[in-house]
């Protein structure tokens, strides 16, 4: 039991650990960054171990000693298998904190218009949406299940298949009408600006504007230019203005054709092919998944069924 009495301390020293930040591990549980230290120190001092490298200047100024780091990964795991105890208890005081981590595309142009369906069947749940496009540790981040575009398989993840998509040319019905693009007319696109999508641009797999000429058979006209963004829903947004013809993904741009602010100019069937990446649901692997992770991903399902 005496071991039990620096539990403050081994929470301090995993957020801590996990954060290398005193600052952001104190906001985290809701203490002073002066009460954390203070625990670590008190930790250190009844293991006879030095924790943390505390540097004065410099970026890094909070690194894990070797021994640190042996030990943190059992540490982070007992928490998590604590957490996953808790849920099981369906304790009142268990928190129903929802984070759903989508990128900014998929959030804004397919998961938030649908989102209030979720909040109406799900009320108790306190919903978090974060958008980012970097893959993130969903364990280390404490993000609950995310919606992820990829080939499906992601280090420490599970993950279960949304839906695909077809990739194929779009662009505002003005600036169709003034470059007289037309179904016939796909391979007549020298004098036309392109958008690209450079978000994902070290990816041999994500879709592009080389691969869709390709894919039609379609020789790349020598003067091919246009805007380069990074980021997939700037880039819809950038041809609903009439600024290029983007290279639309099915997902992100059904509502914006539907409402008829895009238009694909061409023979949408002949110049459409499925993309190689698809949309996975996504969950960190190796813990009890909670049944408010289980109802996100149902609900997920129906929506595309």
């Amino acid at each position: 039991m005496n071991r039990l009495a620096h539990l403050n301390g081994i929470k301090a020293f995993e957020a801590a650990a996990r954060h290398l930040s005193f600052v952001a591990a104190a906001e985290e549980l809701n203490v002073t960054p002066a009460a954390v230290g203070q625990q670590v120190r008190q930790l250190e001092d009844w293991l006879g171990v030095k924790l943390f490298i505390r540097a004065t200047s410099g970026q890094a100024r909070l690194t894990l000693t070797e021994e640190a780091k042996l030990a943190y990964p059992e540490i982070y795991q007992g928490f998590n298998l604590i957490m996953n105890g808790l849920s099981k208890l369906k304790s009142p005081n268990f928190d129903d904190k929802l984070t759903v981590s989508v990128s900014p595309s998929i959030g804004a142009k397919w998961l938030l218009p649908r989102i209030a369906d979720f909040q109406i069947r799900f009320p108790d749940y306190d919903l978090c949406i974060s958008t980012n496009i970097a893959p993130l540790d969903y364990a280390k981040e404490a993000v609950d299940v995310g919606i992820r575009y990829g080939s499906g398989e992601w280090d420490g993840h599970d993950s279960l298949f949304l839906m695909d998509e077809m990739v194929f040319p779009v662009c505002s019905p003005e600036f169709a009408e003034k470059y007289n693009l037309a179904a016939g007319r796909e391979s007549e696109l020298g004098d036309v600006p392109f958008l690209f999508d450079v978000s994902l641009s070290k990816s041999k797999l994500y879709p592009t504007w080389n691969e869709w000429f390709v894919h039609k058979s379609i020789t790349v006209p020598d003067c091919i230019q246009g805007l380069k963004i990074n980021s997939s829903s700037e880039v819809i947004d950038a041809a609903i203005r009439g600024e290029g013809l983007a290279l639309g993904r099915s997902v992100l741009v059904e509502r914006d054709m539907e409402a008829g602010k895009l238009v694909c100019p061409f023979n949408i069937e002949e110049v459409s092919h499925r993309s190689n990446f698809c949309y996975y649901v996504v969950w960190a692997s190796g813990v009890v998944v909670p049944e408010k992770v289980e109802d996100f991903k149902l609900w997920l399902q129906a929506q595309v069924n």
